[in-house]
């Protein structure tokens, strides 16, 4: 048995292993100029917009490929922006996304499933304030250009994740249900 012999076999693993990988696609680059994540909500039955400034999203999706799509989204809560320094204060609060404890809120998907023409199913696990649930959701996927256009709304309840303790769980002056609204442009 001779070294070339030992060799040559692992090397043509090796070779194989990286070619397989090089053929997969790559995750997409997200613009984040042109992406946002917001969330809405009824105060006193008046519904409010707002956005978190900073997050990121890593993205792996090939429409003709969903089931082995990949999908998180990290979200620094400290960057809700209600429009009022005052209030974006106030959520950072213990009572509300406690942002010192909990500085991030995350997603993770666990499937990705066709649902129609440009439409799937997602399925994940959401982080907020230390809480984890089960969620799922509809999404739309856009061709433009050499981009990608990724729009969803997951709907969820407030209290689940303990936004809003103490005084602020009387959902009478804030609504349990809130809305987290993204889009997300992408490309290769």
């Amino acid at each position: 048995m001779t070294l070339r012999s030992i060799l040559h076999p692992t090397l043509a693993a090796l070779g194989a292993v990286a070619l397989m990988a090089s053929a997969q696609a790559a995750p997409l680059k997200v613009d984040a100029a042109k992406s946002s994540v917001g969330a809405t909500f009824k105060q006193l039955n008046v519904p409010v917009d707002a956005k978190f400034k900073k997050f990121a999203a890593n993205i792996d999706f090939d429409a003709s490929k969903p089931e082995q799509g990949k999908a998180s989204v990290d979200i620094d809560v400290s960057s809700f922006d209600l429009g009022e320094a005052e209030y974006n204060k106030e959520v950072q609060k213990k009572e509300w996304f406690n942002a010192a404890q909990f500085p991030k809120a995350t997603f993770v998907a666990s499937s990705i499933k066709a649902a129609g023409a440009g439409k799937y199913d997602v399925a994940g696990k959401l982080t907020i304030k230390g809480k984890s649930t089960d969620v799922s959701f509809p999404l739309t996927v856009k061709k433009e250009g050499n981009t990608q256009v990724f729009d969803g709304t997951l709907p969820i309840k407030r209290l689940t994740y303990n936004i809003g303790e103490g005084e602020w769980k009387d959902t009478g002056m804030v609504a349990d249900e809130v809305s987290i609204k993204f889009h997300i442009v992408a490309a290769p």
